[in-house]
């Protein structure tokens, strides 16, 4: 498995949204947690490898409050390996679970697929997160697609201030770039069931716009293969752009078949 030095610095993202779902490299769960519009307010853990936690008798597996949530985010969760959760309201609510829906979410975490969509009522919960080598593997069920491209324009945000700017000819005032509105981010919903790379790293930065680019690689499972693709894109135009106007402060998606 490969350490890719650029990990920081790219997006792949593939939307299975018939079963409500998202296969991504380089969204870590520090990012997702910033960037998701309202805090989890507990986790059941299916896998992991945390030291501090709470423990549910009726389910027999551990869970984390959100005061723990917020501690968790300093954690090197890369280093972990598996990392399986499912979010819920409250502990009361674990305990209607029935051996049949334990059964459902023992099997998620373990082999990564769903027996059935993994959204319980009696639990509340609005995510499944299963990752492998945190931020290189992701595998995240969403309830519904705006808390995922809040997420992801939150994400990309967060990359891009982290991001040293390169020396330019003329001086630009370091600002933060601020997230990308989800409506921005829609336009890329058809590409992104085919499977994209959003490429912080090739960013082009000028004293008036940031662009980044976009391009459609194809449906990956394998992070180390869809990173040799991306490699191999060369001087390929881009499908699309995501542009930062630095004058207006907004930002515009411009998607290859929209044009």
């Amino acid at each position: 498995m490969k350490k890719h030095v650029s990990d920081r610095e790219l997006i792949y993202v593939h939307m299975n949204q018939t079963d409500h779902f998202v296969l991504s490299y380089g969204i870590e769960f520090t990012e997702f947690i910033s960037g998701i519009p309202h805090p989890i307010q507990n986790a059941l853990l299916i896998r992991h490898k945390l030291k501090d936690s709470h423990f549910n008798m009726h389910t027999m597996l551990e869970y984390v409050d959100q005061e723990m949530i917020e501690k968790l985010v300093q954690e090197d969760i890369n280093s972990f390996g598996d990392f399986c959760w499912i979010d819920f309201k409250e502990e009361e609510h674990l305990n209607l679970l029935s051996g049949q829906e334990i059964a459902e979410i023992l099997y998620l975490g373990h082999i990564k697929e769903h027996l059935r969509i993994p959204f319980y009522g009696k639990l509340k919960n609005y995510y499944a997160y299963l990752s492998n080598d945190d931020g290189w593997f992701n595998k995240t069920y969403y309830k519904n697609w705006d808390l995922f491209f809040t997420m992801l324009g939150s994400t990309i945000a967060i990359k891009m201030n982290n991001q040293k700017e390169k020396s330019l000819l003329f001086r630009v005032k370091k600002k933060n770039t601020p997230a990308i509105p989800k409506e921005i981010l829609n336009p890329f919903s058809d590409l992104m069931k085919e499977g994209i790379v959003i490429s912080i790293e090739k960013a082009v930065r000028t004293r008036l716009t940031i662009e980044v680019p976009v391009w459609v690689i194809g449906d990956f499972f394998d992070m180390d293969e869809m990173y040799e693709e991306y490699e191999g894109l060369g001087g390929r135009k881009a499908d699309g752009k995501l542009v930062f106007d630095r004058k207006t402060g907004e930002w515009q998606a411009f998607a290859a078949y929209s044009s």
